[in-house]
């Protein structure tokens, strides 16, 4: 089916416990998934102060003078923690194609109070842990943000588990697979155009994300995903709720049952009311690094096989990385 919009859908009575309520959740997000692979959750139980906190917090950053968020770049290339300028990235080269940089600036920042254990900090772990870099003086700029990555780990169990149901799963089938997860959150701020932007320039490049899901709490509209017929459709921007899409691994996971959409931030006209600046929150989930990806044993029919070889979280996630840094940058995954 060819969706010409992007469902809302209410959380509240998965939240509420019944099976009932659980599986009508399920259900919904199952057709979303499907359909376009974008969705809207509202009653998410993120507080609505947390949120007010972390986005004043960042414009607060984002206000300072380039010299001072220049001192919390990022550390190393392939450590995706810190400060990136504006039109220092560009998502087009995830898809193969060069385009000019994204008119955004972010500032991003991995698993927060990492145990100091072998799984952590061994070889085999990379650079998913590595440390979070903060400026200095802003005690409740860190503070807001490693309790926002708390709550959006929390959310995100929830998610996998309306997903596990979905899928016709056990509902806790992905818990030992997110429990040590390597996922990102990262703030994007999009200042306003002082002069027209370049052929083919976005504020964020036509692109999907890599991992299990993607949840964005952006604060104006802009955000558009490409349905099944190639169209462009504008991702509904609701004051409470959240913007959730698919990504690679998910899709992959699923055996394509489940779509991992191309969206993209669109360019304001320099006169319209729109050219303002803009701010997006974005919680980029990935499982634990060691978790198999491997086709789900209820998204492989009579007489089908799987259409991808298995391959570990961590591996899909340097794959992403090794194609991106082919065409440009090596830079990590945006969105929204």
């Amino acid at each position: 089916m060819t969706l010409s919009y992007v469902p809302v859908i209410d959380l509240e009575p998965y939240f509420q416990g019944t099976q009932d309520g659980k599986q009508a959740v399920a259900k919904a997000v199952d057709q979303a998934c499907r359909d376009i692979g974008f969705l809207i959750i509202k009653n998410h139980r993120i507080p609505s102060e947390l949120i007010e906190r972390v986005t004043r917090l960042s414009e607060a950053f984002f206000a300072l003078p380039l010299e001072a968020k220049r001192k919390v770049d990022r550390p190393r290339p392939d450590q995706v923690r810190g400060f990136s300028a504006v039109a220092e990235e560009s998502l087009a080269y995830s898809t193969g194609e060069a385009a000019p940089g994204d008119l955004k600036e972010s500032f991003s920042v991995g698993p927060c109070q990492v145990p100091d254990t072998p799984y952590f900090t061994g070889i085999e772990a990379g650079p998913h842990f590595a440390p979070n870099v903060w400026p200095e003086g802003m005690d409740d700029f860190r503070q807001a943000y490693e309790q926002y990555f708390a709550a959006m780990s929390e959310l995100t169990l929830h998610m996998m588990r309306i997903f596990a149901l979905a899928l016709e799963l056990p509902e806790h089938y992905f818990d030992d697979k997110v429990d040590r997860h390597i996922s990102m959150f990262r703030v994007l701020s999009y200042p306003p155009l002082t002069q027209p932007a370049e052929d083919g320039q976005y504020r964020a490049s036509p692109h999907s994300d890599y991992g299990s899901m993607t949840i964005v709490k952006p604060d104006s509209p802009g955000l558009q995903a490409r349905n099944q017929a190639g169209e462009w459709i504008d991702v509904p921007f609701i004051e409470d709720g959240f913007a959730v899409n698919i990504g690679d691994l998910m899709m992959q996971w699923t055996n394509d049952r489940w779509i991992s959409t191309v969206h993209r931030v669109i360019v304001p006209e320099l006169e319209a009311p729109s050219n303002a600046r803009r701010q997006s929150l974005v919680f980029f989930h990935q499982p634990n690094y060691d978790a198999m990806v491997e086709c789900l044993p209820s998204c492989l029919g009579a007489g089908e096989t799987a259409r991808h070889a298995a391959i570990s979280s961590g591996d899909h996630l340097r794959s992403k990385f090794v194609k991106q840094t082919t065409f440009g940058k090596g830079v990590a995954e945006d969105a929204a």
